[in-house]
Protein backbone atom coordinates (compact mmCIF):
# COMPACT_ATOMS: atom_id res chain seq x y z
CA UNK A 1 0.00 0.00 0.00
CA UNK A 2 1.24 3.32 -0.84
CA UNK A 3 2.63 6.39 1.57
CA UNK A 4 -0.81 8.39 0.51
CA UNK A 5 -3.09 5.31 0.43
CA UNK A 6 -2.10 4.66 4.10
CA UNK A 7 -2.13 8.37 5.05
CA UNK A 8 -5.73 8.45 3.52
CA UNK A 9 -7.10 5.44 5.26
CA UNK A 10 -5.85 7.12 8.54
CA UNK A 11 -7.49 10.36 7.85
CA UNK A 12 -10.61 8.58 7.76
CA UNK A 13 -9.95 6.77 10.67
CA UNK A 14 -8.92 10.05 12.82
CA UNK A 15 -12.90 11.35 10.82
CA UNK A 16 -14.39 8.72 11.86
CA UNK A 17 -13.28 8.70 15.73
CA UNK A 18 -13.89 12.61 15.64
CA UNK A 19 -17.64 11.51 14.69
CA UNK A 20 -17.88 8.98 17.63
CA UNK A 21 -17.20 11.20 20.41
CA UNK A 22 -19.37 14.21 18.87
CA UNK A 23 -22.40 11.67 18.87
CA UNK A 24 -22.01 10.67 22.35
CA UNK A 25 -21.22 14.24 23.48
CA UNK A 26 -24.58 15.11 21.53
CA UNK A 27 -26.70 12.28 23.33
CA UNK A 28 -26.02 13.88 26.50
CA UNK A 29 -27.81 17.21 25.50
CA UNK A 30 -31.04 14.66 24.62
CA UNK A 31 -33.21 15.28 26.94
CA UNK A 32 -33.32 19.13 26.86
CA UNK A 33 -32.30 19.84 22.93
CA UNK A 34 -33.37 16.74 21.08
CA UNK A 35 -34.41 18.65 18.01
CA UNK A 36 -31.32 20.78 18.25
CA UNK A 37 -29.13 17.56 18.75
CA UNK A 38 -30.38 16.04 15.43
CA UNK A 39 -30.20 19.29 13.54
CA UNK A 40 -26.56 19.84 14.97
CA UNK A 41 -25.13 16.42 14.32
CA UNK A 42 -26.96 16.11 10.60
CA UNK A 43 -24.49 19.65 10.11
CA UNK A 44 -21.30 17.74 11.15
CA UNK A 45 -22.08 14.77 8.68
CA UNK A 46 -22.47 16.78 6.02
CA UNK A 47 -18.74 18.77 7.04
CA UNK A 48 -17.62 15.40 7.75
CA UNK A 49 -18.81 14.02 4.14
CA UNK A 50 -17.19 17.43 2.51
CA UNK A 51 -13.78 16.94 4.32
CA UNK A 52 -14.43 12.68 2.68
CA UNK A 53 -14.24 14.37 -0.67
CA UNK A 54 -11.62 16.42 -0.15
CA UNK A 55 -9.56 13.87 1.27
CA UNK A 56 -9.78 11.62 -2.10
CA UNK A 57 -9.30 14.66 -4.05
CA UNK A 58 -6.34 16.46 -2.51
CA UNK A 59 -5.13 14.63 -0.36
CA UNK A 60 -4.57 13.63 3.40
CA UNK A 61 -2.22 16.67 4.82
CA UNK A 62 -5.12 19.91 3.62
CA UNK A 63 -8.17 18.07 4.90
CA UNK A 64 -6.77 17.12 8.41
CA UNK A 65 -5.93 21.35 9.25
CA UNK A 66 -8.79 22.52 7.23
CA UNK A 67 -11.85 20.33 7.80
CA UNK A 68 -10.71 18.51 10.73
CA UNK A 69 -10.13 21.81 13.19
CA UNK A 70 -12.86 23.47 11.64
CA UNK A 71 -15.30 20.33 12.54
CA UNK A 72 -14.06 20.47 16.55
CA UNK A 73 -13.67 23.92 16.64
CA UNK A 74 -17.48 24.13 15.78
CA UNK A 75 -18.04 21.33 17.80
CA UNK A 76 -16.44 23.03 20.71
CA UNK A 77 -18.03 26.31 19.94
CA UNK A 78 -21.00 26.70 17.61
CA UNK A 79 -22.87 23.38 19.37
CA UNK A 80 -22.55 25.00 22.82
CA UNK A 81 -23.35 28.40 22.04
CA UNK A 82 -26.38 27.83 19.65
CA UNK A 83 -27.89 24.85 22.51
CA UNK A 84 -27.76 27.36 25.05
CA UNK A 85 -29.19 30.44 22.73
CA UNK A 86 -31.39 28.41 20.55
CA UNK A 87 -35.20 27.85 20.98
CA UNK A 88 -36.94 24.52 21.23
CA UNK A 89 -37.53 24.86 17.57
CA UNK A 90 -34.62 25.97 16.81
CA UNK A 91 -34.96 29.65 16.36
CA UNK A 92 -33.35 32.50 18.01
CA UNK A 93 -35.00 36.05 18.86
CA UNK A 94 -32.04 38.74 17.82
CA UNK A 95 -32.59 42.09 19.76
CA UNK A 96 -30.00 45.32 18.43
CA UNK A 97 -29.82 48.62 20.70
CA UNK A 98 -28.45 51.69 19.78
CA UNK A 99 -28.13 55.12 21.70
CA UNK A 100 -29.73 57.63 19.56
CA UNK A 101 -27.82 61.00 18.59
CA UNK A 102 -24.25 58.91 19.97
CA UNK A 103 -21.94 61.45 17.96
CA UNK A 104 -23.43 64.54 19.05
CA UNK A 105 -23.00 63.27 23.05
CA UNK A 106 -20.03 62.68 22.81
CA UNK A 107 -18.91 65.32 21.42
CA UNK A 108 -20.68 67.16 24.34
CA UNK A 109 -18.73 65.22 26.95
CA UNK A 110 -15.51 64.78 25.24
CA UNK A 111 -13.84 60.93 25.18
CA UNK A 112 -13.49 60.40 28.66
CA UNK A 113 -16.99 61.72 29.51
CA UNK A 114 -18.40 59.47 26.70
CA UNK A 115 -16.66 56.66 27.87
CA UNK A 116 -18.26 56.79 31.75
CA UNK A 117 -21.13 57.08 30.35
CA UNK A 118 -20.85 54.17 28.26
CA UNK A 119 -19.77 52.22 30.70
CA UNK A 120 -22.83 52.93 33.03
CA UNK A 121 -24.69 52.03 29.83
CA UNK A 122 -23.28 48.76 29.31
CA UNK A 123 -23.43 48.00 32.79
CA UNK A 124 -27.23 48.52 32.99
CA UNK A 125 -27.62 46.70 29.58
CA UNK A 126 -25.83 43.34 30.18
CA UNK A 127 -27.50 43.49 34.02
CA UNK A 128 -31.12 43.58 32.45
CA UNK A 129 -30.08 40.54 29.43
CA UNK A 130 -28.06 38.41 32.13
CA UNK A 131 -31.66 38.12 34.34
CA UNK A 132 -33.23 37.33 31.15
CA UNK A 133 -31.02 34.46 30.61
CA UNK A 134 -29.46 36.31 26.97
CA UNK A 135 -26.73 36.45 25.22
CA UNK A 136 -24.29 39.38 24.65
CA UNK A 137 -23.20 38.71 21.15
CA UNK A 138 -21.54 41.79 20.83
CA UNK A 139 -20.94 46.00 21.52
CA UNK A 140 -20.91 47.80 19.03
CA UNK A 141 -19.68 50.75 20.77
CA UNK A 142 -22.95 52.69 21.90
CA UNK A 143 -25.30 49.30 21.05
CA UNK A 144 -25.56 45.52 21.84
CA UNK A 145 -26.31 42.90 19.65
CA UNK A 146 -28.38 40.51 21.70
CA UNK A 147 -29.77 36.75 21.10
CA UNK A 148 -32.62 35.21 23.40
CA UNK A 149 -33.51 31.15 23.03
CA UNK A 150 -37.54 32.83 23.60
CA UNK A 151 -39.28 36.03 22.14
CA UNK A 152 -40.53 36.75 25.63
CA UNK A 153 -37.13 37.16 27.48
CA UNK A 154 -35.98 39.29 24.39
CA UNK A 155 -38.83 41.93 24.85
CA UNK A 156 -38.46 41.71 28.45
CA UNK A 157 -35.05 42.83 28.36
CA UNK A 158 -36.25 45.67 26.48
CA UNK A 159 -38.72 46.17 29.34
CA UNK A 160 -36.09 46.25 31.43
CA UNK A 161 -33.63 48.42 29.65
CA UNK A 162 -36.16 51.30 29.03
CA UNK A 163 -37.30 51.24 32.62
CA UNK A 164 -34.04 51.16 33.65
CA UNK A 165 -33.16 54.16 32.08
CA UNK A 166 -36.31 55.88 33.05
CA UNK A 167 -36.05 55.19 36.77
CA UNK A 168 -32.98 56.35 39.17
CA UNK A 169 -30.01 56.59 37.20
CA UNK A 170 -26.30 55.63 38.22
CA UNK A 171 -23.01 56.60 37.67
CA UNK A 172 -22.73 59.12 34.44
CA UNK A 173 -26.24 58.13 33.79
CA UNK A 174 -27.50 60.58 36.69
CA UNK A 175 -25.90 63.60 34.75
CA UNK A 176 -26.40 62.50 31.12
CA UNK A 177 -29.62 60.73 30.93
CA UNK A 178 -29.56 58.75 27.22
CA UNK A 179 -32.48 57.10 24.80
CA UNK A 180 -32.03 54.12 23.48
CA UNK A 181 -33.85 52.71 20.52
CA UNK A 182 -34.47 48.45 20.42
CA UNK A 183 -35.69 46.57 17.53
CA UNK A 184 -36.23 42.84 18.30
CA UNK A 185 -37.07 40.03 15.57
CA UNK A 186 -36.94 36.07 15.47
CA UNK A 187 -35.32 33.97 12.82
CA UNK A 188 -33.24 30.95 11.84
CA UNK A 189 -29.47 32.33 12.36
CA UNK A 190 -25.80 30.63 11.77
CA UNK A 191 -23.60 30.55 14.16
CA UNK A 192 -19.75 30.58 14.08
CA UNK A 193 -16.78 31.87 16.79
CA UNK A 194 -19.47 33.48 18.82
CA UNK A 195 -20.82 35.47 16.38
CA UNK A 196 -24.03 35.12 14.30
CA UNK A 197 -25.24 35.41 10.92
CA UNK A 198 -28.00 35.15 8.13
CA UNK A 199 -31.19 37.31 7.20
CA UNK A 200 -32.67 37.30 10.54
CA UNK A 201 -29.71 39.03 12.17
CA UNK A 202 -29.97 41.98 9.32
CA UNK A 203 -33.74 41.55 9.78
CA UNK A 204 -33.00 42.77 13.95
CA UNK A 205 -30.48 45.45 13.13
CA UNK A 206 -33.12 47.29 10.35
CA UNK A 207 -36.47 46.90 13.05
CA UNK A 208 -34.22 48.78 15.31
CA UNK A 209 -32.80 51.11 12.29
CA UNK A 210 -36.89 51.99 12.43
CA UNK A 211 -37.32 52.51 16.32
CA UNK A 212 -37.18 55.99 17.62
CA UNK A 213 -35.37 57.11 21.13
CA UNK A 214 -36.78 55.08 23.93
CA UNK A 215 -38.64 52.99 21.44
CA UNK A 216 -39.28 49.03 21.89
CA UNK A 217 -40.09 47.61 18.29
CA UNK A 218 -40.85 44.18 17.43
CA UNK A 219 -41.56 42.24 14.06
CA UNK A 220 -44.32 39.83 13.12
CA UNK A 221 -42.27 37.19 13.50
CA UNK A 222 -41.39 37.62 17.14
CA UNK A 223 -44.94 38.38 17.78
CA UNK A 224 -45.82 35.04 15.95
CA UNK A 225 -43.26 33.27 18.73
CA UNK A 226 -44.80 34.02 21.77
CA UNK A 227 -46.63 31.20 23.68
CA UNK A 228 -49.28 33.57 25.15
CA UNK A 229 -49.69 37.00 21.79
CA UNK A 230 -51.57 39.16 24.36
CA UNK A 231 -49.17 39.06 27.13
CA UNK A 232 -47.40 42.38 26.00
CA UNK A 233 -49.52 45.55 25.37
CA UNK A 234 -48.74 47.01 21.97
CA UNK A 235 -49.38 50.13 20.32
CA UNK A 236 -50.20 50.34 16.27
CA UNK A 237 -48.66 48.69 14.07
CA UNK A 238 -46.85 49.90 11.20
CA UNK A 239 -46.06 48.65 7.89
CA UNK A 240 -41.94 49.52 6.79
CA UNK A 241 -39.72 48.66 4.01
CA UNK A 242 -36.03 47.88 5.80
CA UNK A 243 -33.38 48.11 3.90
CA UNK A 244 -31.61 45.49 1.87
CA UNK A 245 -34.97 43.31 2.40
CA UNK A 246 -37.29 42.86 0.45
CA UNK A 247 -41.27 43.26 0.67
CA UNK A 248 -42.78 44.93 3.66
CA UNK A 249 -42.85 44.37 7.51
CA UNK A 250 -45.21 44.82 10.09
CA UNK A 251 -43.60 46.53 13.02
CA UNK A 252 -45.22 47.04 16.55
CA UNK A 253 -43.84 48.97 19.50
CA UNK A 254 -44.23 47.74 22.64
CA UNK A 255 -46.05 49.82 25.47
CA UNK A 256 -43.59 49.22 28.37
CA UNK A 257 -44.76 51.81 30.16
CA UNK A 258 -47.88 49.53 30.69
CA UNK A 259 -45.58 46.71 32.10
CA UNK A 260 -43.17 46.14 35.12
CA UNK A 261 -40.23 44.96 34.72
CA UNK A 262 -39.93 41.22 35.17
Amino acid sequence: MSVVAVAAVAGVVVLSVLLVRERRRYAELLASARPRREAGLQRAVKVAVSAASRLRRGGVGGMLVSSLDELARWAEEDRTELVRVSGADGTVTFAFTDIVDSTALNERLGDKGWVRLLRAHDALVREQVAARSGHVVKSQGDGFMLAFSEPEQAIGAAIGIQHALAGPKRGALRATPVAVRIGIHRGAAVSRDGDFFGRAVATAARVAAQAGGGEVLVSDDTLRGLADPGRFRLGPGRAAALKGLSGQFELHPVDWGAHQPT
